[in-house]
């Protein structure tokens, strides 16, 4: 073999180990996520706490709301101690933050561990898309994404499996007990994980990234100056100048309502299912359908948006998301509600990546990630306001409109993005940006 090829081949195992290794922290983040979704019905079938449908809707909020605060931190924490030590932080947080779940005396206490979860849950998932966008080979960053996040699902497949196996036969406290496993994950991490080129750069670390990078043949990133808070306050502003107002406004409802979709019906699915009709073996089988249709259409919404536009792929699963949530509610036969949960997993995870896929193509390069972020951050109160919404009407015996609801959501989501769509199409693409997949949460 030669030298280059040596190279080469020392630096493809870099990228995999590095990929690998977010992988696995996203698989703990999308477990400790839907694990509480999972447990749920079983939570409020034994009034475990004397919990009430609108106490488990705020519970679920208090996560969302953690993962609102981690997300919007990670970036300033990142540049502060550097993306690997967040890493290992955030899995640190929210093992040991299960740990004070499966120990609750109290919803305030159980509350309190929800929520710093969320923290940590939400501070984990940007830094770990900014590690692997760092080693990916070139061209292969849309690819890599979307693989690392098929992680997230599998957790959330995972949950629903620790759940169906631990919770009746040794109660629900096993379940979140699981959840702090990922503290063995940490050491793991800490001698294996390398820092990120960018934050080495940034930092003046030169000498220590040009030797990763030469040892492992990755490309040394450009060392690029930072915004400053003026700077930074003038590309928000930049939002909202001239008739960019309207379409910053679009896409951040596009993204409210789908974020409040993605985690109102990631909490409360099992338990609207159970109230349905279905035994909790069923309902928990629709949460491993439901995320194995996110891995599923992660891995070809790109593609399709590829030849369609990311624009009205968006609307378009957004639409056939609204119509698979609204199906739910109709008694259908088993096999044919685990393809409509199957079908609805496909379609309501990736109809979200694909808003952050459109405003990223829309944005000029310098405000790109401005724009991303601020939308992100937007739907993020989506997101706490989903989980609070079912258990309003779970409490109010509404649980039957639960899905309506969830279906007007989608319903919404798919005209805000499509008006924006409309009148994006009168305008020029900002920068010829390349199209490509954004991991959604």
């Amino acid at each position: 073999m030669s030298s280059s090829s040596a190279l080469s081949a020392r630096g493809s195992r870099l990228a995999a180990l590095v990929v690998g290794l977010c992988w696995l922290a996203v698989l703990f983040d999308g477990l400790d996520m839907f694990i509480y979704g999972s447990v749920l019905p079983h939570l409020l079938a034994t009034k475990t706490f004397g919990l009430t449908p609108d106490q488990a809707g705020d519970l679920g909020s208090y996560a969302t709301f953690g993962m609102l605060v981690g997300a919007l931190t990670a970036g300033t924490v990142a540049d502060r101690i550097g993306r690997r030590k967040l890493m290992i932080a955030c899995v640190t947080l929210f093992s040991l933050a299960s740990g004070v779940c499966a120990m609750a005396g109290s919803v305030e206490v159980f509350g309190l561990g929800r929520a710093l979860a969320g923290v940590g849950l939400g501070g984990l998932l940007p830094t770990a898309i900014s590690m692997v966008s760092d080693y990916a080979k070139g061209g292969r960053g849309a690819l890599t994404i979307g693989a690392l996040m098929t992680a997230h699902h599998a957790g959330g497949i995972l949950s629903a499996y620790v759940a169906k196996w631990l919770v009746e036969p040794v109660g629900w406290r096993s379940a979140f007990w699981v959840c702090v496993l990922p503290l063995l994950f940490v050491p793991v991490l800490a001698r294996m994980m390398p820092e990120s080129l960018s934050f080495l750069v940034a930092k003046g670390r030169t000498d220590q990234a040009r030797a990763l990078a030469a040892r492992y043949e990755v490309e040394l990133p450009a060392a690029a100056g930072g915004k400053t808070a003026a700077g930074r306050w003038d590309a928000l502003l930049h939002l909202f100048r001239g008739g960019e107002w309207l379409q910053t406004l679009l896409y951040w409802l596009a993204s409210f309502g789908g974020l409040l979709l993605v985690y109102g019906v990631a909490t409360w699915l099992p338990t609207l299912m159970r109230g349905e009709g279905y035994n909790l073996g069923s309902a928990l089988t629709f949460v491993v359908l439901f995320n194995l249709g996110g891995i599923v259409g992660m891995l070809v919404a790109g593609r399709a948006a590829d030849g369609l536009g990311a624009p009205r792929i968006s609307a378009l699963w957004f639409a056939l998301t609204a119509a698979g949530v609204f199906l739910l509610s109709v008694r259908m036969p088993l096999g044919v509600t685990f393809l409509v949960v199957f079908l609805t997993g496909v379609f309501l995870n990736s109809a979200q990546a694909m808003i952050y896929a459109t405003v990223s193509i829309r944005s000029t390069p310098d405000n790109r990630a401005t724009a991303v972020g601020w939308t992100s951050g937007m739907g993020r109160f989506g997101a706490v306001f989903g989980p609070w919404l079912g258990g309003q009407l779970l409490a109010a015996g509404n649980g039957d409109f639960g899905f309506t609801a969830f279906a007007l959501a989608g319903v919404s989501s798919m005209v805000f993005i499509g008006l924006a769509a409309l009148r994006s199409a009168r305008q020029p693409a900002s920068g010829g940006a390349r199209q490509e997949v954004i991991a959604a949460g």
